[in-house]
């Protein structure tokens, strides 16, 4: 674990660090979904060290719930955390994001930096890409982008959006709308995962679909090797 100065001065946050062996090719930070940075959170981080990276997975929820870790196969956790991620000011999140790109490109030499997020995460990494300088961003079955499509304009960098087809939070409808304002941006690629729901690219448990998952994970893989390194 490390900390990061927040860039309003209000403190220091937690943030996990995985490191490559050798040399970064390369940043990912990798944004929580609403449970925190929990074993699945810093699970992926591994995964991106060992394919060389230096990653990062920020606390998102210090301000209010710091250390913030529970599991969503829990029932009783997963209402909690939906009660817990209404304190969640997303212009803050994206404040911390920033903060966290700047650590980890002088961690990684100064190379590119990627962003990656789920549910949550995944409505960060839209923001990452229109109010960040972030060099590619990712984002798995991100909530509320339908509601932010007016900040589209400012996506100068190459945005990927994951959706999932039965997904009981971001209906056809939705994923529609936001196909209708990006699909003509030069920038941003969109997959859908037939008979999949939210949540379906989760590190492990009752959400994961293993075949989808897999499916997305690669060409996020090889998107980010082809606009970080």
């Amino acid at each position: 674990m490390i900390e990061i100065d927040a860039l309003d001065a209000s403190g220091r946050f937690a943030a996990y660090l995985a490191e490559p062996e050798g040399a970064p090719r390369g940043a990912i930070i990798v944004h929580q979904e609403i449970f925190g940075v929990n074993p699945g959170i810093r699970a992926k981080c591994d995964y991106w060290a060992s394919l060389g990276y230096l990653s990062i997975a920020p606390d998102m929820f210090w301000r209010f719930a710091p250390g913030y870790d529970v599991d969503p196969d829990q029932p009783e956790q997963m209402a909690e955390a939906f009660e817990v991620r209404k304190k969640f000011n997303p212009n803050k999140g994206v404040e911390d994001l920033e903060a966290t790109i700047r650590v980890a490109r002088e961690k990684s030499g100064g190379g590119k930096v990627g962003v990656v997020g789920y549910c949550l995460g995944g409505r960060m990494a839209y923001l990452s890409a229109t109010r960040t300088d972030a060099a590619a961003c990712v984002g798995y079955y991100g909530a509320g982008i339908d509601g932010l499509l007016e900040e589209a304009h400012a996506i100068a960098n190459p945005l990927m959006l994951h959706f999932a087809e039965k997904d009981h939070f971001i209906p056809a409808e939705t994923v529609a709308k936001i196909r209708a304002v990006l699909d003509p941006n030069q920038h941003v690629t969109i997959h859908e995962y037939a008979g999949v729901d939210h949540g379906f690219a989760t590190t492990s448990g009752s959400r994961r679909d293993e075949t989808a998952a897999q499916a997305a994970d690669a060409r996020t893989e090889a998107f980010f090797a082809a606009h970080i390194g």
